[in-house]
C-alpha cells in the first residue's frame, strides 16, 4: 500500500522552485525516499517520506498519528485530529505539505472506508 493510501500527483517542493514532479518518478515520489533516484531530491537538507497512521476513529474525529523521517530515520512526528463535521483539522498542521499529504491521506482512508464490505 502506498503511504497516503494511493498515488497522488502534485506539486514537487523538492528543488529551488516547486514544479510538477517528473511523471516517471511519481510511483518513487509516492513511495518516498526519492533521494537518489531524482535530481531535484540530490541536494535537499530536510525530509524524504511522511508516513500517518489512524488512532482513532469515532464520533465524527479521526485522530491520526504521523512520522516525517529521513534516509529512513525519524525527523519529526506527531498527532493530527480532523473534525469529519467541519472537514478541518482540528489544529492545523504547522507545516503546509505536511497539511496537504494529511489531507491526501485522509481522502484516501474515508474512500477506503466507505468501499469496505459491511460484515
Amino acid at each position: 500500500m502506498f503511504p497516503l493510501g494511493d498515488v497522488w500527483a502534485g506539486t514537487c517542493d523538492a528543488g529551488p522552485v516547486p514544479a510538477a514532479p517528473d511523471e516517471s518518478l511519481l510511483v518513487r515520489c509516492n513511495l518516498g525516499y526519492a533521494r537518489g533516484a531524482c535530481v531535484r531530491l540530490q541536494d535537499a537538507d530536510g525530509p524524504d517520506s511522511i508516513r500517518f497512521s489512524v488512532s482513532q476513529d469515532e464520533g465524527g474525529l479521526i485522530r491520526l498519528y504521523y512520522v516525517v523521517e529521513r534516509d529512513h530515520h525519524p525527523y519529526a512526528h506527531g498527532p493530527l485530529a480532523f473534525d469529519t463535521g467541519r472537514g478541518e483539522f482540528t489544529d492545523p498542521p504547522p507545516d503546509e505539505n505536511l497539511r496537504l499529504q494529511a489531507r491526501a491521506y485522509l481522502s484516501s482512508y474515508l474512500r477506503r472506508k466507505a468501499e469496505a464490505p459491511v460484515r
